[in-house]
């Protein structure tokens, strides 16, 4: 078991060691490393899959109910070059999640270096008082409890692949500094939004955000923990927003526009990689502005 980073109310110097100093953009190369991204069949999460693939990582793409994402997984792995395989996973079942990770971990050369969870479903039913619970527990248990489920077995092979430095097959585990951690979180949960009431998406992503500030701490001998919080984003998400309601968003939004997903790939990338080494507990903000005023 990893040691606690903290002693007698005090971190342990030397929790972690700096990778060797080398060129900006070979620190940005996930040459050879596998990733896996949960929610990757489209919108944000396939852009991130094309991110991570483009810098060399091999990638496990998992979805929910789009099975094209076999389709996308193949398009991958031949424009890039790399391993690419899309895996069907219900996130809210934490022996699924796990069996998943397992599954990806062995399929792609014995080893884990980043994982993007992404996976996640609005708040659609407006006022709470008048909401239907079941669909609290749905949004709760996919956006909040999910995640928490993917960090939890994700962190296994990171914690042993630090305390052994070999993969699953026992092999010397050659290119491993730290796991890499980045959820998904949302603008949301930091402010509210208006004019579409949604409390129990704004709580679950404040949570999401709260879990891997914590997470960084828990984890920090062996892997760093952040997040990415999109603002409002062109994806299939908010398809079921009517014009209107984003003709207000835009009104509130200095940049006068909803971003598009691929506008979240350098976000991403950075906190995946080397380039973030020293970056744990944090969150970007990608919301043109939205938040600021």
């Amino acid at each position: 078991m990893a040691s606690n980073p903290v002693h007698n109310g005090h971190f342990v110097h030397n929790n972690t060691t700096a990778p060797e100093n080398r060129r900006v953009m070979a620190m940005f190369s996930l040459k050879g490393k596998t990733a896996i991204v949960s929610g990757a069949g489209a919108g944000i999460g396939l852009q991130v899959t094309h991110a991570l693939a483009e810098a060399g990582a091999n990638v496990a793409m998992w979805y929910s109910s789009n099975a094209n994402c076999h389709e996308r997984a193949a398009e991958v792995a031949e424009k890039y070059g790399v391993q690419c395989k899309a895996y069907q996973v219900n996130i809210t079942d934490p022996q699924a999640v796990e069996e998943a990770v397992n599954t990806s971990v062995k399929d792609f050369n014995g080893r884990l270096d980043v994982f993007i969870a992404n996976a996640g479903i609005p708040w659609t039913k407006g006022p709470m008082v008048d909401a239907p619970l079941d669909h609290y527990a749905n949004v709760v248990n996919v956006d909040l409890n999910g995640t928490f489920y993917c960090a939890k077995y994700a962190a296994a092979h990171w914690r042993r692949q630090k305390e052994e430095g070999t993969d699953l097959n026992g092999q010397k585990l050659n290119n491993f500094t730290y796991g890499s951690f980045v959820a998904t979180a949302s603008m949301s949960g930091h402010i509210v939004n208006i004019p579409q009431m949604q409390v129990a998406y704004n709580a679950a992503k404040s949570g999401v955000l709260h879990m891997c500030k914590s997470l960084a701490v828990e984890w920090v001998k062996f892997a760093r923990a952040n997040t990415v919080s999109p603002g409002y984003t062109v994806t299939e998400i908010s398809n079921f927003v009517p014009k209107e309601t984003k003709d207000i968003w835009k009104d509130k939004i200095p940049m006068g526009r909803e971003g598009e997903a691929h506008e979240l790939k350098g976000a991403y990338l950075y906190l995946a990689s080397d380039a973030a080494s020293y970056t744990t507990g944090a969150d970007i903000v990608v919301d043109g502005g939205y938040s600021l005023p």
